[in-house]
């Protein structure tokens, strides 16, 4: 994290390998100059307020407002309120949103301009929401391309006023849909605890990314990315059960690191990892617990007694 003066601070991601990057910054006093990308932005404001100029207009974005930017779109930017503003921004690259639209409309649909800077939409702040975290928190390519692509579909279908809208997509039906379903499923069984990606499972079914997911979704209720972490959760309850530390099951699994197995293993099962492990022990006996009690004989009766005791010597009679 960089940390800047009067409180502000970035987190910057950059993709290595194609033109995909995002921010986490909070800005009190920074003021943007005028510039602009040769990607199309993406942004949601998190905190505050950030107003800016463009195409000749002023806009200001507010928590929980997205942000569209189309590539070469000049604008400026600075904070509305007096305690700045925190916002997630990522830049997409025109072949990556190119390489989603011809997925999800078999190449029927043009590239998308976006004409409203600003919009008030929850759907679509949700769902850059959930894209920036994995694209910068190192997530598995199933999950970053399942979220790039429905960030970038949300975008078009529902703020484009040129793009996928009305092209139609490509989607599979009856028996179709179930066997490519069937197929990725055994693909995810076979190997759940590798780093599968979308175009994996998509070459398994014969068919589309997009479709491919849209027909999982509708085979099995969740999407690929979420079965295969279901069967890496299944996988390490078992090595929990064998006596597998937390740490070794969630490698064994196929999990990125620890804390990330943690966390969905408690909210899949309630229960943390190391707590689950610890059910199945055998509890030793409190410390100063006595051992089980021996039976005792019952006490002898008064005649019997008696006749065990030695008798009293009468007066006057010899010892024999």
């Amino acid at each position: 994290m960089s940390r800047q003066q009067n409180g502000d601070w970035v987190r910057y991601w950059r993709d290595p390998d194609r033109p995909l990057e995002a921010m986490h910054a909070h800005f009190v006093r920074h003021v943007f100059a005028p510039h602009s990308h040769d990607a199309y932005s993406f942004a949601v404001t998190e905190t505050g307020a950030q107003r800016f100029t463009c195409r000749g207009a002023g806009h200001t974005s507010a928590a929980g407002m997205v942000m569209a930017f189309n590539p070469d779109d000049p604008h400026d930017g600075e904070a509305a309120a007096e305690l700045g503003f925190t916002y997630r921004i990522m830049h997409i690259g025109p072949d990556v949103v190119r390489a989603v639209l011809d997925d999800v409309t078999d190449g029927r649909g043009a590239m998308p301009l976006f004409d409203r800077p600003v919009v008030d939409d929850p759907v679509l702040a949700r769902a850059l929401h959930r894209l920036h975290p994995a694209l910068v928190g190192g997530a598995d390519p199933l999950v970053r391309e399942e979220r790039l692509g429905a960030a970038v579909e949300a975008m078009v279908r529902r703020n484009a006023s040129r793009g996928v809208v009305g092209a139609g997509p490509r989607e599979l039906a009856g028996g179709a849909r179930a066997r490519a379903a069937r197929r990725v499923r055994e693909l995810l069984a076979a190997d759940y605890d590798q780093p599968l990606t979308a175009q994996d499972l998509a070459d398994a079914a014969g068919c589309s990314r997009f479709a491919l997911y849209r027909a999982f979704r509708a085979e099995y209720g969740m999407a690929p990315s979420d079965f295969q972490r279901l069967l890496r959760l299944r996988r390490a309850r078992t090595l929990l059960i064998a006596g597998r530390t937390p740490a070794e099951a969630a490698t064994e699994a196929g999990f990125a690191d620890q804390a990330h197995f943690h966390r969905w293993f408690v909210r899949c099962f309630g229960v943390t990892p190391g707590a689950f492990r610890r059910a199945g022990a055998r509890t030793p006996p409190p410390a100063g617990a006595r051992g089980p009690r021996r039976r005792e004989s019952p006490p002898p009766s008064a005649g019997a007694a008696a006749s065990r005791r030695p008798s009293a010597a009468r007066p006057g009679s010899r010892p024999r």
